[in-house]
């Protein structure tokens, strides 16, 4: 488990100094740490550590908009990734021992705001574009060696978003959103007419592709972006459909290395409710469950994994960031709200800054 002082050595030596007494015995009592990516109230980007039940612990400021964060038990080190298209991502040590190092992309290239370390945190693996060649990428730097970058394999796809690691170490799996998109024209999408999303599976040792898997070809606009994995390996994943507006496909899905790809059935209103867009995905901790967010919608669904079926839909205002949180799940707000979800003990609560789209529960 990362221990709750290592987050507070990470924000440096002076930062011990500058915490009030119920901040510091906030950060005493918290067995899980979360964190995420936020924009104040003044407009600039940063990135908040909240305790257990939601205590603020601390603050840090980012260069600029944040998207997802990933951290390597074994490397000592967490990353910072910049929302699509940016083009930094910051390494910081939780031990506090070392300063943090900013990466740039390579030329011709962006991240994606994703991105794993191997098991033994000696590589990591961010999802990338090639966008003068409208392909994805999987950009491996070497954790032992300043984080430089020592190559990359294709994601087999145009637009990867997150990237997951299986549970056997080995493969890497990778929603392709399907998506063409340029530095020259900000995030505008370029290619809907021609979308071809899949979900596939790489081995991470040489690149090799294992599977890959696409819906019916009558759903090539329902681009594939967040996933979690539940008690069976299989992976779920959330779709943003980007065709005619009026139309509301299914948008939840599993995937599996065996070469199934299903989506399940959700009622038809909460598919209307969903507003054709889901922002977040996370299991339980126990894989049973399955969380969604649409932040367009202002939903949150809980699915039973087994069953395929929603157990609860609650409304939070742009609420999106999603993590395992006790029995049930909490959940984050683009307005500064924090609640729990199915079964998780915390009161309500609201900050005076905005969460991003996703939440990290680390412990």
């Amino acid at each position: 488990m990362w221990q709750r002082r290592a987050f507070l050595q990470a924000a440096g030596a002076g930062f011990a100094a500058s915490l009030l007494p119920r901040q510091a015995l906030a950060l005493d009592a918290s067995e899980l740490v979360f964190a995420s990516a936020v924009q104040t109230a003044n407009g600039s980007y940063g990135a908040v550590l909240l305790g257990e039940a939601g205590e603020l612990i601390a603050g840090i400021a980012l260069p600029d908009r944040g998207h997802d964060v990933t951290i390597s038990r074994a490397a000592g080190r967490g990353v910072v990734f910049a929302r699509q298209p940016g083009t930094f991502a910051v390494v910081f040590d939780p031990a506090g021992n070392a300063v943090p190092v900013t990466l740039t992309s390579s030329a011709g290239r962006h991240f994606f705001g994703h991105g794993v370390f191997s098991p033994d945190g000696r590589l990591l693996y961010a999802t990338e574009s090639d966008f003068e060649a409208a392909r994805g990428v999987v950009g491996i730097y070497d954790a032992t060696d300043g984080y430089r970058r020592m190559g990359e394999f294709p994601t087999y796809g145009t637009g990867p978003h997150e990237m997951l690691l299986m549970p056997d170490g080995v493969s890497l799996v990778v929603a392709n959103g399907g998506i063409e998109t340029h530095p020259d024209y900000g995030r505008a999408e370029l290619n809907i007419e021609t979308m071809d999303p899949s979900v596939v599976f790489i081995d991470r040792r040489d690149g090799r592709l294992v599977g890959q898997l696409r819906l019916a070809a009558g759903l090539h606009q329902l681009s594939i972006r967040h996933m979690a994995i539940d008690a069976r390996s299989r992976v779920w994943f959330g779709c943003q459909y980007k065709g005619a507006p009026s139309e509301s496909p299914q948008l939840v899905g599993h995937a599996s290395m065996d070469g199934e790809i299903a989506l399940i059935e959700l009622p038809a209103e909460t598919l209307v409710d969903l507003r054709n867009y889901v922002g977040s995905v996370a299991a339980s901790t126990d894989g049973a469950t399955i969380a969604i967010s649409s932040p367009q919608g202002d939903l949150l669904v809980v699915i039973d994994a087994a069953a395929g079926r929603p157990r609860l839909v609650q409304t939070l205002r742009s609420g999106c960031g999603l993590a395992a949180d006790g029995d049930g799940f909490v959940a984050s707000s683009g307005l500064g709200e924090m609640i729990g979800l199915a079964g998780a003990k915390r009161a309500p609560q609201r900050y005076d800054f905005q969460f991003d789209n996703h939440l990290l529960r680390v412990g």
